[in-house]
């Protein structure tokens, strides 16, 4: 027993047993500096120098945007960035919307896109189309032709059909009857360098209607005009109805002039208030729909 605690005091001792280290010059061997330590000293120094860098560490970490960077350590991080991927998803959703609207227009503008200004075909689900050709008559003509105008009325608002020997790219827009998509106070109106088209205010909830018949080109939703609907009629015209609440209306419907195709609003960035911006194209060029439409 008496040996065992020599022993471990002699171990307690030689942790105790002072050492001296010197820092000589290597050429002349003169001393520079020297320390006395032990290594119990030197195990303290060395101890806490781990802690004090364990302790700056998790400070770092916890007090720093740094923790952003490991994963799992704040919950909070991480609904923020399950919120910042499902905005990111939005606007690449909204970006290909855009794209698909400003592809459709531009194809609308150039001609590379047609339709035609006649009434949709009744029990269209029930009839088969054939894969051969079908040989036009000249009676044929004549009647799809008088179908394709039976709509377009005069400036006194009587309707009328044109002789069948007028194609209806022939007719002056003068002789057109235009319904007024909506009756207000023009507040904003039409400047071919910076505003082609009128801005007409009128009541919440107020419909918007079609100009004049035709099919629907466009129905959906830009960032700049909100929710916009574009219609193909005949005589290569085509209208714009813009920043609209809500659309009545979807591609490919067919509308008669005077049908309820959106209701008024205030969506999109270019807009300060419950309006509709109207829009009067005629062969890919925008036209003052003032001069032919009375909004009052």
């Amino acid at each position: 027993m008496a040996d065992e605690n020599k022993q471990e005091r002699s171990r307690w001792e030689r942790w105790q047993d002072p050492y001296r280290l010197v820092v000589r010059n290597e050429e002349s061997l003169e001393e520079v500096a020297s320390y006395k330590l032990t290594l119990m000293n030197v195990y303290i120094a060395i101890s806490s120098l781990v802690v004090l860098v364990a302790i700056a560490v998790v400070l770092i970490v916890a007090y720093t945007p740094m923790k952003r960077m490991i994963p799992g350590f704040n919950g909070a991080d991480s609904a923020e960035l399950v919120k910042i991927y499902k905005d990111l998803d939005s606007l690449e959703q909204l970006a290909r919307q855009q794209e698909r609207y400003n592809e459709g227009i531009r194809r609308l503008l150039v001609g590379e896109v047609e339709y035609a200004a006649e009434s949709p075909p009744e029990n269209q689900a029930n009839q088969e189309v054939s894969e051969e050709p079908v040989e036009r008559v000249q009676e044929d003509e004549h009647l799809r032709k008088e179908v394709e105008m039976e709509m377009i009325r005069d400036v006194t608002g009587n309707q009328s059909i044109t002789p069948v020997n007028v194609s209806p790219h022939d007719i002056p827009m003068e002789q057109m009857y235009f319904t007024p998509p909506i009756s207000g106070s023009v507040s904003l109106k039409f400047d071919a360098g910076d505003h082609i088209g009128v801005d007409i205010i009128a009541p919440k909830n107020t419909p918007i209607k079609a100009a004049l018949d035709g099919w629907v080109i466009a129905s959906d939703w830009t960032m700049e005009t909100g929710n916009t609907l574009a219609i193909q009629h005949t005589n290569n015209i085509v209208t714009f109805y813009k920043h609209n609440s809500a659309l009545l209306k979807k591609v490919g419907d067919y509308v008669r002039g005077g049908e309820a195709i959106a209701i008024i609003g205030n969506t999109g960035e270019l807009t300060d208030g419950p309006h509709l911006h109207f829009e009067l194209w005629h062969r890919g060029k925008p036209i003052n729909p003032e001069d032919f439409v009375n909004f009052r």
